[in-house]
């Protein structure tokens, strides 16, 4: 197996890996190995941006909503240069 090192890990983000690691009972070593295990081995995305967005929000029926009324425009200013 390979290893692997990485410098200059913002402090922030260090904390947040040593509170995940400890939630799922593990090192932090081996929780930056599920991580990267997990998204390098994820599907790749093969729909469109819009399309997720689509998928995301379809089962709120948003088109079900009701539509104000329609205002008429008004006219625009008159100016005198």
């Amino acid at each position: 197996m390979a290893s692997i090192t990485i410098r200059n890990i913002d402090d922030r983000l260090k904390s947040k890996l040593r509170l995940q690691s400890a939630q799922h009972g593990c090192s932090m070593e081996a929780e930056v190995r599920n991580i990267l295990r997990q998204v390098l081995t994820a599907p790749p995305v093969t729909t469109g941006f819009a399309e997720r967005i689509h998928q995301r929000f379809a089962e709120l029926e948003l088109d079900s909503l009701p539509l104000p009324a329609r205002q008429t425009a008004r006219n625009p200013p008159d100016i005198d240069l």
